[in-house]
């Protein structure tokens, strides 16, 4: 490209990777080493991305075994709410969407107000317009496309020259292949983790088992699992995979709607209460079951791990007790499943039912738990426990939702936002990132764990969710969406974000195109599995076998993918350096072991140089400009 368009794209590029940091830092996410390694070079401020030298942990010896000890007491067997943090006292109160902490119960004193960090809103907005701006940018994204091209047959070259020398390398590594290295299953939903076989062999029990417990309340009137079954006309005899009909089939690609119905058993709403809800008539007895089935599978792989998303709604501001009732209460806990708590947008379906006044009141009811939760643990006792397993946020709901806003300064605050029309994704994205940095720093203040924001992001619909995504996500599920926008996957590629896809779930809409910019460019791809899967135990493995046929992936690619999903998990530092090695936080092929993760040190030292060769690139033709300047 002409060195002009090349330092336009240089400039724009390294701002937006600017932009990135400074909200990534501002929450105390994390940011790529190596990205902000080059940005220091650039910038006069001191690095303040989050380290983990302040974990003050164990160092985990060179050749410790691969398996981490856990603690053999149950994390929820014995609890006492004397034994918890003391109160701190604090007063709390939501303001213009987000909560602001005071040190003292009385609120009209605003001179107590604590000081945390607080994203600006018109800050967040000319940011994100900046970003809206850069990605329509004809010669920027010329630019970023060639560069794509460039790291896709780069890439091609090196697996023709190190191929076999990867094998090689593998080859002599005791013990270690691809069923015996650690995976994380980093995008799938608590609702639909187990396959439709296990589901209708656990409804098939329970009949025959719980038939007179009381399991629905209809128009006022107890229902007994029996009778819930004799109203559908169904006897445990009729019941079969097709009648249960939850598995997805080729009409609910692309459609959002079918999707959703899938997840109701048999198409009926009641049985989707009954056995896959935590808040209903048997206090989500049966769904903690089944879910307990599910992780003692995972805990008999040993290899595999998940991260099973549950749902907070924000109708109601005792939804986070209930939901960490259920899991204290019935004890559902793993040391192979982290969770992740998502978020439906479906401010505009409660709105319309008059179960919220406005969009604060759903702020709040998602957020002022966790805060209350964290300046006083013992009023919330379970869920100060159940706190302490959930990694993060997620935000779903259909992306291909006509928008009736844009996000800008004009848009009402969440107090005003009272019409029935859905907020924009950019609108959920933003106030849940400001809730979630003012939580985090309060946290961190206590010792506690923080959280991390991780959405659903360009699945479909427009392309400036991915903006919103890249601004102030630490990783995203899905972006199938960045094949669309050369300049978005460039800038995903510098920064190295996650992304969690499922080939099943996805392949059609990928079109069956070769994914370039994902095995080319972009090492930093996870699998995932839905109930997509065939009625197999393990469809975590059964996307990683789908995805080696389809994509013809080497043992090699598997096991990266494999590692790539453990580093963008939310498991602990202490817990990734049994699984990765001691120093899997270096840079390049220091920081990788492959006695544990089978990748060899060849493709992490390419993924490495070509990620340091493209930001010399950018970063120099700054300098470069500045020098001329001068």
């Amino acid at each position: 490209v002409p060195f002009t368009d090349l330092l336009d794209a240089a400039k724009s590029v390294v701002k937006a990777l600017f932009l990135r940091e400074k909200y990534m830092g501002l929450s105390l996410q994390s940011f790529c080493k190596t990205t902000a390694r080059y940005l220091q070079e650039l910038s006069e401020k001191p690095l303040e991305t989050r380290g983990y030298e302040e974990v003050p942990e164990t160092p985990v010896a060179a050749d410790a075994p691969v398996h981490p000890p856990f603690a053999e007491q149950h994390p929820y067997e014995t609890w006492d709410p004397q034994t918890m943090p003391p109160d701190l006292g604090f007063g709390l109160k939501m303001v213009d969407g987000v909560v602001h902490v005071y040190t003292k119960q009385d609120l009209t004193d605003k001179s107590t107000e604590l000081d945390l960090p607080y994203p600006d809103l018109q800050e967040f907005i000319a940011d994100m317009n900046f970003l809206m701006a850069l990605i329509i940018n004809g010669p920027i994204k010329s630019f970023c496309y060639r560069r794509l091209q460039y790291l896709s047959s780069k890439f091609q070259m090196h697996v023709l020259l190190n191929e076999m020398k990867e094998l090689a390398a593998q080859k002599k590594v005791p013990h270690r292949d691809f069923y015996n290295i650690r995976k994380v299953d980093t995008h799938i939903h608590a609702s639909s983790c187990m396959n439709q076989k296990h589901l209708l062999r656990f409804i098939k029990r329970a009949m025959k088992k719980h038939l007179d417990e009381i399991v629905h309340v209809e128009k006022g009137k107890e229902q007994t699992l029996k009778e819930v079954f004799e109203t559908m006309n169904l006897t445990a005899y009729d019941l079969s995979v097709d009648t249960l009909d939850v598995h997805a089939d080729r009409n609910t690609f692309h459609r959002f709607d079918k999707f959703n119905a899938k997840y109701n058993p048999i198409g009926e709403s009641i049985l989707r209460e009954i056995f896959i809800k935590t808040d209903n008539r048997v206090s989500g007895k049966y769904f903690a079951h089944i879910i307990k089935e599910v992780m003692s599978d995972l805990e008999e792989s040993k290899y595999q791990n998940a991260e099973l998303r549950l749902s907070i709604y924000g109708r109601s501001r005792d939804e986070w007790d209930k939901l960490a009732r259920w899991a204290v209460n019935h004890r559902v806990h793993s040391n192979n499943v982290r969770w992740l708590v998502q978020v439906p947008r479906l401010f505009d379906v409660y709105r319309t039912k008059k179960q919220l006044a406005n969009f604060q009141e759903m702020l709040e009811n998602i957020f002022l738990p966790l805060y209350e939760a964290t300046v006083h643990p013992a009023q919330h006792p379970e869920l100060h426990l159940f706190l302490e397993h959930v990694d993060g946020f997620d935000s779903v709901d259909d992306e291909s939702k006509p928008e009736h806003h844009i996000f800008n300064l004009d848009s009402p605050l969440p107090g005003n936002w009272v019409e029935e029309d859905n907020p924009p994704y950019s609108y959920y994205l933003y106030y849940m990132y400001a809730n979630m940095t003012v939580l985090n720093h309060l946290r961190r203040k206590r010792g506690f764990h923080t959280f991390v924001l991780r959405p659903h992001c360009g699945e479909a619909g427009p392309i400036h969710h991915l903006v919103s995504g890249f601004m102030v996500s630490e990783n995203i599920s899905h972006g199938l969406l960045l094949r669309k926008a050369p300049v978005l996957q460039y800038l995903y590629y510098l920064a190295q974000i996650g992304i969690a896809m499922s080939p099943l779930s996805n392949k059609v809409g990928r079109s069956w195109e070769p994914p370039i910019q994902f095995w080319g460019g972009d090492p930093w791809v996870g699998a995932e599995a839905v109930w997509w899967s065939p009625p197999l135990k393990e469809p975590l493995m059964e996307e990683y076998s789908i995805a080696t046929q389809v994509w013809k992936l080497s043992s090699c690619d598997m096991c990266e993918l494999a590692r790539n999903s453990v580093l963008m998990s939310g498991f602990s530092h202490k817990v990734k350096s049994y699984w990765l090695g001691p120093h899997y936080l270096k840079e390049g092929p220091e920081g990788n072991d492959i006695r544990r993760t089978n990748v060899p040190d060849i493709r992490v030292s390419y993924r490495f140089e070509t990620l340091c060769q493209e930001l010399t690139l950018i970063t120099q033709a700054v300098q470069s400009e500045e020098l001329e300047t001068i």
